[in-house]
């Protein structure tokens, strides 16, 4: 029996590793009712080398005999402790879930989230682009597929605007951080009821439009307050109720007040008074129905109210508010409405220079175009009035104009942007003026400037007559008529004013070749489908010289060629874009002046050399042809006519028939040319059954045109240059028998042999140049003194050749080949 001093505690053997335990002076405890009590130690006293001794547990024993010890009944008071308990546990979880985690979710989310700024949205989504004329007068919109948009500044918005949709979307946006939890519970009870109306603030309403997620999700719903109150700490009210307003949709194809207010009401969201405010306040909730009356009114009535309740109108503007009926749908669909050809053009020509048409609609562009908006309404008026008394539906029509200074369209018209299709329905039409066909005698010029860029002149003589053959092609080369041919004698003068075919055809057969033909065609500023162009500049036949055959060339390239010889063989590039500003008036794109002296490298004086005496040669041919120019204007042009083509199944009367007319000329202010023709090679025919002309249809178009463009404009002049001549353009086109044709043609192909081979001081020569430079100038000054005289331009005088400068115009031609050019 161990004595209790060498114990820790009763009925516990010592630990023999451990050391005896000093005796405490400390009394033994008192035995209680069921014996001595524990030792309880609270203090252990140590040297500092050996551990506290764990803490001891009483252990109760029962006396011996003792009945064992029953615990107490629990009381009622304990039962309840033990449920709230409970209770209390289970809150405290509850609150965990519903309280605490969501709150650190929502911080985690509210850091995670980013907000889409105004900028940014306005980036990503669709705008509708602005076309202006060249004098900053607005020529229309282009509107995305997903709608109209034009982002505004918060000042450009009125407060009555504002406030009708604050107080019909968000009554409490002044004061809510994003989201309105009354709102949410009452749209909660709506959904539950049945009832309707959502709980969405204006913030969430943007974040939702602007992020384009309108999931039924929950973790939208999540993400979408998240970003709600984070744009409430982020901006000011007046720049989230500025970008709502920008990107929300109101019906009608419109997205953001401005497009809104153009397409209810035909004017500017500044125009807006309260009652139609509150009109396209309420038409956000039901934008679809926009056209029905009944609800278009109730909607108008709720936004009303709402401003009544939230004091933004007095009782007595709301007792005296009208409906205001909107402009109908049409006039709203047809408002601003933009030339599809026109934009075609300024779509290609900016992706051209990097701007993708995803950047376009989302850059809120201003395009300042080369359109004069005078010069687009002539060109329209004109071919109006002109083909007004036409009864054959497949004739068309185009007219481009062309600033030759600067290389700017000024008018594009390439026939009606809607046509009927096959039964009868609406269908897009097709952008004539940038469509190929064949230019018959309006190609003449070109021939004649690479006639002239190997130093020969407009005194060179060639055989006139009709019929001719030529070695190598199967039929006879014919004029149009007597009026179009000329004698063995013939100038290249006169053989331009008479349009006559085997003059041309010989030029370019012996002389230029086809090759020479199409450099210049380029040259001038003629696009084929080898360069970004939709011409076609054949050169694998002659019949490139009378523009037949493969030869095809739009009416924008013939504007854009005729207007470098207006500038004086300066070839500038053709545009239809002056700049374009984006959404904050910044410049992001400006066209550059692109000029090249056409006809000579690095020689500008050559260059308008040569094209002066092309203008020479065509200024005759407007009287030629029965046609004026304007008064106190100087000009020049071209006809041309496409003969059709007879099948076997066609009269033989369709043999006189012509599918293509051309008319082209110019002022040292505008190049204008008009194609009047059919789609293919079709035989038309005038009211009368008769064929059409250059002279005929296209002629007076343009000459319409051009006097209405014009009227009232300074008068002009064109540049005078020396005439080109060469000494062997004075050897007779019928050379000796002995001189072998082989010989002939060498001689004609390789004009530098001849000026060798020539006397430079031939004394008749000399003179022989002299005449003609004086006939030259006579020429240009007879056309100066009839457009800017009192006859204007009804004076008749003689041409170069001093033959009458009278005919019917008619240049049509015929050609032995299959696919015949003509005049």
């Amino acid at each position: 029996m161990t004595n209790d001093r060498t114990r820790t505690s009763r009925g516990r053997a010592p630990d023999p590793r451990r050391r005896p335990r000093r005796p405490s002076a400390r009394p033994l405890p008192r035995a209680g009712l069921q014996g001595s009590e524990p030792e309880l130690i609270t203090h252990h006293v140590h040297n500092g080398t050996e551990p506290d001794d764990p803490p001891t547990v009483p252990i109760i024993r029962q006396r011996p005999g003792q009945p064992p010890r029953r615990p107490r009944p629990s009381t009622e008071q304990d039962v309840r402790k033990r449920r709230w308990r409970r209770i209390r546990r289970i809150g405290y979880v509850v609150a965990g879930l519903f309280f605490v985690v969501p709150a650190i979710a929502f911080v985690i989310t509210y850091l995670a989230v980013d907000v889409p700024s105004p900028e940014t949205v306005a980036q990503a989504q669709g705008q509708a682009v602005t076309y202006l004329f060249s004098d900053g007068t607005e020529m229309g919109k282009d509107v995305p597929t997903g709608g109209n948009r034009q982002i505004l500044a918060a000042n450009q918005i009125p407060d009555v605007v504002k406030k009708a949709v604050i107080a019909t979307e968000d009554a409490s946006f002044e004061t809510n951080s994003g989201f309105d939890v009354g709102g949410i519970l009452r749209a909660a009870y709506n959904q539950v009821t049945g009832g309707s109306g959502g709980g969405s603030t204006i913030s969430q309403q943007y974040i939702k439009n602007a992020s384009g997620d309108d999931d039924p999700t929950l973790t939208r719903k999540w993400t979408e307050l998240a970003k709600s109150f984070k744009m409430n700490q982020t901006y000011e009210k007046a720049d989230i109720i500025t970008a709502y307003l920008n990107i929300i949709y109101f019906g009608r194809g419109a997205y953001g007040i401005q497009a809104a207010a153009q397409a209810y009401f035909g004017q500017d969201v500044g125009q807006l008074d309260y009652s139609q405010a509150a009109l396209l306040a309420g038409l956000i909730q039901q934008p679809g129905r926009s056209e029905n009356t009944a609800v278009a009114t109730a909607r108008w009535t709720t936004a009303l109210d709402r401003m009544l309740k939230n004091g933004y109108l007095t009782p007595a503007q709301r007792a005296g508010a009208k409906f205001p009926a909107p402009i109908p749908l049409v006039e709203s669909k047809q408002a601003g409405a933009l030339n599809p050809f026109v934009k075609k053009q300024v779509k290609a020509e900016l992706a051209a220079q990097g701007i993708s048409e995803q950047e376009y609609y989302r850059g809120g562009f201003q395009v300042f175009t080369t359109i004069d908006s005078q010069a687009q309404q002539s060109a329209e008026q004109a071919v109006t009035e002109g083909m007004a008394e036409q009864t054959d539906d497949r004739i068309l029509d185009a007219l481009v104009a062309v600033d030759p200074k600067t290389g700017g369209v000024l008018a594009y018209y390439g026939g009606d942007p809607v046509v009927k299709g096959p039964n009868g329905e609406d269908q897009a039409g097709r952008d004539w003026a940038d469509e190929p066909h064949n230019p018959g005698s309006s190609m003449k010029p070109f021939d004649l400037a690479a006639f002239l860029k190997l130093g020969r002149g407009l005194d060179a003589r060639f055989d006139g007559t009709s019929p001719r053959t030529f070695p190598g092609v199967d039929l006879p080369i014919r004029n149009a008529g007597d009026s179009s041919s000329c004698s063995d004698q013939c100038t290249v003068a006169e053989a331009m004013q008479r349009s006559t075919n085997t003059v041309f055809y010989d030029m370019v057969l012996n002389v230029t070749k086809p090759s020479g033909v199409a450099e210049a065609a380029q040259e001038a500023g003629v696009r084929t489908k080898d360069n970004g162009g939709r011409s076609e500049l054949f050169t694998g036949d002659n019949n490139i010289s009378i523009g037949g055959g493969g030869t095809q060339v739009t009416p924008a390239d013939m504007a854009t060629g005729y207007a470098t010889f207006a500038a004086g063989g300066v070839q500038r590039e053709r545009h239809f874009v002056q700049k374009v500003t984006n959404a904050n008036g910044e410049t992001a794109y400006e066209a550059k002046s692109r000029s090249t002296d056409a006809f000579a490298d690095n020689d500008a004086a050559r260059s308008a050399q040569i094209a002066g005496n092309v203008t020479a040669a065509l200024a005759p041919v407007i009287q030629f042809s029965r046609l004026t120019c304007p008064a106190g204007h100087e000009c020049a042009g071209k006809t041309g006519t496409q003969q059709h083509t007879p099948q076997n199944d066609e009269p033989a009367s369709a043999a006189n028939a012509n599918a293509q007319t051309w008319m082209v000329g110019y002022t040292p202010s505008v190049s204008a040319a008009v194609w009047v023709g059919s789609d293919g090679d079709k035989a038309l025919r005038s009211p009368t059954g008769a064929p059409i002309f250059g002279s005929t249809l296209a002629g007076p178009i343009w000459d319409r045109f051009m006097q209405l463009y014009l009227q009232g404009k300074p008068a002009e002049r064109f540049d005078r240059v020396a005439a080109i001549s060469s000494p062997v353009d004075q050897v007779q086109v019928q050379q000796p028998p002995q001189q072998p044709q082989q010989q002939q043609q060498q001689q004609q192909r390789d004009p530098r042999n001849q000026n060798q081979q020539a006397q430079p001081g031939n004394r008749q020569q000399q003179d022989q140049l002299r005449q003609f430079q004086q006939r030259l100038q006579e020429l240009q000054d007879r056309q100066r003194n009839r457009n800017g005289g009192t006859n204007n331009g009804n004076t008749t005088g003689n041409n170069t050749t001093g033959n009458t400068g009278t005919g019917n115009g008619n240049d049509s031609g015929q050609s032995g080949d299959p696919d015949p050019g003509g005049g």
